[in-house]
């Protein structure tokens, strides 16, 4: 089982809001792990542990992995060294009835939720940050129509290559849909951190320094 003092963070946002950023951000300043469920499911597959066989079988029918499968991928995951200072979960879990099954594996390993952070943001500026993005085809750096354009117009900063690509997702109409979908998957799970006492609510519409800093000092209150 894992150290019981480890920390256990749980990262909530719609997409576009920064969980990425952040994520990788808290890994190098407080030494945790960021763990998603793709990742996770690549990972195992690829080691061929039990939970990875099975998990192998069920994608190569063309299933959805079932959430028993996950949290048996989680919990081998769980003990392992490298996440003994503690974890990051993005994408999972995605409802109430995940994160009451999730509570169940935690309290197995020695563990709980220390807090659950809700990245909040405002609707139309996320639609307008999302729709606005591209990124270089060459090297992947990011760039905005409003808040980031490349020094020279048309070449990259970071490698200078002069191709860009939009996904084709990344427009007005769909960030609105997956904005509204985002919402109402995730009240549940707001509730229901809320009700346990450990939902953290963050701005997540300010500069992504102020953020870091705002989500460090969650994580250091928590962590204590």
């Amino acid at each position: 089982m894992t150290d019981a003092k480890s920390t256990v963070l749980i990262l909530l946002g719609p997409p576009g809001a920064g969980k990425g950023t952040q994520a990788r951000m808290l890994e190098e300043k407080f030494g945790l792990v960021q763990l998603s469920t793709g990742d996770l499911l690549r990972a195992a597959v690829a080691q061929g542990t039990p939970a990875g066989k099975a998990a192998k079988a069920v994608m190569e029918e063309g299933g959805l992995v079932s959430d028993e499968i996950v949290l048996a991928i989680l919990r081998d995951r769980l003990g392992q060294p490298d996440v003994a200072r503690g974890i990051i979960l993005d994408g999972f879990p995605r409802t109430a009835g995940q994160a009451a099954d999730l509570d169940k594996l935690l309290k197995y390993t020695g563990q709980n939720v220390d807090a659950a952070i809700s990245l909040e943001v405002d609707d139309e500026a996320m639609i307008t940050r999302v729709a606005g993005r591209y990124t270089c085809a060459k090297c992947g750096e990011g760039y905005h129509d409003e808040f980031k354009q490349p020094a020279v117009a048309g070449v990259c900063d970071k490698c200078g290559g002069t191709e860009f690509k939009r996904r084709a997702d990344d427009n007005a109409e769909t960030a609105r849909a997956r904005l509204e979908a985002y919402h109402a998957q995730t009240a549940p799970l707001i509730a229901h951190y809320r009700a346990l006492g450990v939902l953290q609510e963050v701005d997540a519409m300010g500069s992504i320094d102020k953020i870091a800093a705002d989500l460090g000092s969650v994580v250091e209150r928590v962590s204590a």
